[in-house]
């Protein structure tokens, strides 16, 4: 492949993907609105603003594919996602499809749909049920991705990411997604001939993972992680959960609980391990 564009790439799962992805094609080009990032690697970085659609266009320039993960990364009020997280995605689809890009690679999330009960083994075809405003924004994507493959012919494939960190709470046995199977997914959907528009979850291969890939074979996403491994030390710690707490009953844990704006990592106390690469 000759360019990959990175979004995001000072970013905490970003900082993960700039090395694998640099291998993936000629000339790799990493982007985020950061005056720079440390350790490049056999790229170059470009700062650019995701909410400026000339900035886009001209950052997307000769590129094969995009990996989108620039965005907030968190539930906020509606005034601060609006721009990099909705008109964010936009400017990257139209971007894409103004320099004939074959396909986004965009990273979505478990909050898309975060409000279904985790009794319930949903599958990559579940009706969006956000679970945030941030939620919302993925869904805009998600659906904005759709469009653009039905009317513009521009592929996607959104990785609803469940929880890419180190495993610290009950909730993770399940929705761990180690930082390998992230790039395996990432490279997978990279390097799948044929993808429409394509959605997985992005998930390790959990024993207790709530979501069923079934119908994302496609892809040829094979985790090989399990959190498992983590169970018996994380639930001896954690004690019993209650039972009518959103944030232990439905797949988007604590932001499933806070109030709309509010911020819904604070609640996953995420590991010092968990800072990126930077």
């Amino acid at each position: 492949m000759k360019k990959i564009v990175l979004t995001g790439a000072a970013g905490r799962l970003g900082s993960y993907l700039r090395e694998p992805l640099s291998k993936m094609c000629e000339d790799f080009v990493s982007s985020d609105i950061a005056d720079s990032v440390t350790n490049l690697a056999n790229e170059t970085y470009v700062k650019a603003d995701i909410t400026d659609l000339d900035a886009m266009v001209a950052l997307l320039e000769g590129a094969d594919m995009v990996v989108h993960f620039g965005a907030v990364g968190d539930e906020a009020p509606m005034d601060v996602l609006w721009g990099p997280n909705f008109y964010g995605a936009y400017t990257v689809w139209e971007a894409a499809y103004r320099n004939k890009l074959r396909r986004v690679v965009y990273a979505s999330s478990i909050h898309a749909v975060g409000m279904h009960k985790k009794t319930d083994f949903i599958g990559i075809d579940a009706p969006h049920k956000p679970d945030t405003f941030y939620g919302l924004a993925k869904c805009f994507a998600e659906d904005l991705a759709s469009l653009y493959w039905d009317k513009r012919g521009v592929e996607s494939v959104c990785m609803r990411i469940l929880s890419c960190a180190q495993p610290t709470n009950s909730r993770a046995v399940g929705t761990w997604l180690s930082y390998d199977d992230l790039i395996h997914m990432v490279e997978r959907a990279i390097n799948t001939p044929i993808t429409g528009f394509s959605v997985v979850y992005g998930v390790s291969n959990n024993d207790r993972a709530p979501v069923d890939n079934a119908k994302a074979q496609h892809l040829g996403y094979r985790p090989k992680d399990n959190a498992e491994q983590f169970a018996a030390e994380i639930y001896a710690a954690d004690g019993p959960l209650d039972p009518h707490d959103p944030a232990n009953t439905h797949h988007g844990g604590p932001f499933a609980s806070v109030e709309l704006g509010n911020s819904g990592m604070a609640h996953l106390n995420l590991s010092t391990d968990d800072t990126g690469k930077d």
